[in-house]
């Protein structure tokens, strides 16, 4: 595989020369600058290539370039925004960023309760307990349909959460939750959450998924014609939050997608940490389905209970098998000839990151540990095969 990491930009604590040293050959970026909806002009492009480039590195994929909201909900101008969509992907394509990141996940990008969850050797790690984002929807927010939608040995459960947790606690837990984590397009309050989650109120998983269909049949010609890859990363955690519908989060979405729109260009973001925070998906059986609609891959691994909790596991433990999602993966570049990009997602913070301002999740240290021993293990299973 390709290995990269994810660089948010000159402002990135991380820098081009630290993923360079951690024996990285690609870059996943985007333009964080520019807002959602706006067209990514190709002078913008060049200037963040060359930068790149200075690293001995190249711009391998674009994450992600955001899908404005307008175009989830097809309200306000949709219709403008989706032709700024379109204008983007050639403006990338064009320069020669063939691989573009991106997710339909209504309002809120990846969403996690803890930040920095202390694990029992002392690192940190994100986590997601589903009794706090309950707590916080249902006495926080305070969304109206809360208490009809959560069942209620859930909300009993919520409440006990809510009321063991002190003043600090709980503003925390709102600005983890609102703020906005790395790669998130938006940041809200409580007051512009509320308004965000309105148009949804009339939209189920159905619609959702019809407005998806619609956006991919608009854009996918450019993308036929230019030769750029779309990669949809699975919805974070894969169920719902807030009422909100998701619709990437197994085996049968994708299938649905793929049934739809038929072109080999509308491809997967295959992230076995969102993936595998359910129980039911069977990882390698969805790379050997979808294994011509794979053009990204996210590794990194979870660690689930039976509450719907889960935390951001070490890269080779955790409920995913990644020593058989790694071998179905390099299977799979054998079949097709390529070399798939891919980067360790979501690392602990640990040794002299413990002391540092990082972004959650994108630790130096955390993501060259993780880097290091899928490598590892990606030449180990290399070699394997090959004698």
């Amino acid at each position: 595989m390709e290995p990269t990491m994810r660089w948010f930009g000159p402002d990135d604590p991380v820098s081009l020369r630290d993923i360079a040293q951690a024996g990285c050959s690609g870059i996943v970026t985007a333009l964080h600058h520019l807002n959602p909806g706006e067209i990514w002009p190709l002078e913008e492009i060049k200037h963040r290539i060359l930068e790149i480039e200075k690293w001995g590195l190249k711009w391998s994929v674009a994450e992600s370039l955001p899908v404005h909201e307008s175009i989830k909900t097809r309200t306000m101008d949709f219709e403008g925004f989706i032709e700024n969509y379109k204008a983007s992907i050639m403006n990338l394509g064009q320069l020669g960023i063939k691989t573009i990141t991106y997710n339909f996940m209504p309002v809120l990008d990846w969403t996690r309760t803890q930040l920095f969850y202390t694990l029992p050797n002392g690192a940190k790690a994100l986590y997601f307990e589903k009794a706090a984002l309950e707590a916080f929807d249902l006495f926080i927010l305070k969304r109206a349909k809360a208490f009809e939608e959560i069942p209620s040995e859930d909300i009993h459960k919520a409440e006990s959460k809510f009321l063991s947790m002190n003043i600090g606690e709980r503003k925390e837990l709102e600005e983890n939750i609102l703020a906005g984590l790395p790669g998130a397009e938006t940041h809200f309050n409580l007051e512009s959450f509320q308004e965000a989650l309105l148009p949804y109120q009339s939209i189920d998983k159905d619609q959702l998924r019809e407005n998806l269909i619609k956006f991919l049949e608009e854009i996918m010609p450019v993308c036929d014609r230019i030769g750029v890859n779309m990669a949809i990363h699975p919805d974070d955690p894969p169920f719902s939050l807030f009422g909100l519908p998701r619709i990437m989060c197994n085996e049968d979405d994708f299938s649905f997608l793929a049934d739809r729109i038929p072109s080999q260009h509308n491809g997967i973001c295959f992230c076995t940490g969102s993936l595998g925070v359910l129980a039911q998906n069977d990882l390698v059986q969805m790379i050997k389905r979808f294994k011509e609609r794979i053009h990204f891959v996210h590794l990194r691994n979870t660690r689930r209970n039976p509450l719907g909790d889960f935390y951001e596991e070490n890269h080779l433990d955790g409920d995913v098998d990644m020593y058989a999602v790694i071998r179905e993966l390099v299977e799979l570049m054998r079949e097709r000839q390529i070399f798939l990009p891919m980067r360790p997602d979501h690392g602990h913070q640990i040794l002299d990151d413990l002391g540092k301002n990082i972004r959650p999740g994108y630790s130096a240290i955390g993501r060259l540990k993780g880097l290091a021993e899928i490598r590892g293990l990606e030449i180990g299973i290399l070699r394997s095969i090959s004698n």
